[in-house]
Parts: C-alpha cells; structure tokens; sequence
C-alpha cells in the first residue's frame, strides 16, 4: 500500500495517506495566532477542508478529532464555530482538551483521522 505525504516539511508532513486513511497534523493558525479561539478555530477548519481535499476526501469522513485548548473556558466558543462547520449527521468521535500549545498565540489545535473514499 502506498504513502502520499501532503505539505512535507522538515519536520512533518501535514497530511498522510495510506490507503484508504488520512491521518492529519495538529493544525494551528498561523495568520489569526494571537486572535480569538473564534477565529483561529475557523483559519484551523478552513486549513482542515483545504487538506482533506487535496487528499481526496471532506470533512463529511473524518472519524475521529482531538481538539486542544489553551484554555478550556474557551471550550463555548470554539463549540459555536465547530458546530457551525460540522454537517449534521458526520460529526466524528472527538475529544477535547485544555494543553499547553507550542506558542502562547495559539489558542486551539485540531488533528483529525478521515477515510478517504473508496473508488
């Protein structure tokens, strides 16, 4: 079974496929970091759409998510944008969890798990 690595960095890749898996990099906001939780969850959704389809799939089949939060009293405020994004019927299983994030800018991480469709 092949690997495809998308957005290859020298440290990581910020997807990788392996058969019929995509298995997504805790994605950050690099032009909202220092905002509101608000708006880095959408820059984060955004890059998260943009990944998945360049892989091959959508948001509609992602298994499973791990949110992080700087500050889990933002917790309502990244659920309003969340649930704004995530289509009715296709919410993943997700966990979500206050941690301590690279860069004292960012506010919300999300990695996610997606299948991609079979041909």
């Amino acid at each position: 079974m092949s690997i495809e690595r998308i957005g290859v960095g020298p440290r990581m890749a910020q997807a990788v496929v392996h058969g019929h898996m995509i298995y997504l990099a805790g994605q950050v906001a690099d032009k909202t970091a220092g905002k509101s939780v608000g708006e880095q969850t959408k820059e984060i959704l955004d890059s998260i759409d943009r990944l998945l389809a360049e892989a091959g799939s959508d948001k509609t089949r992602i298994l499973s998510a791990t949110i992080y939060l700087a500050d889990i009293a933002t917790f309502a405020e990244m659920n309003a944008i969340w649930d704004a994004w995530v289509v009715k019927g296709h919410t993943p299983a997700r966990a979500t969890v206050e941690a301590k994030l690279v860069a004292p800018a960012y506010r919300v991480e999300i990695a996610c798990v997606a299948a991609k469709p079979s041909k």
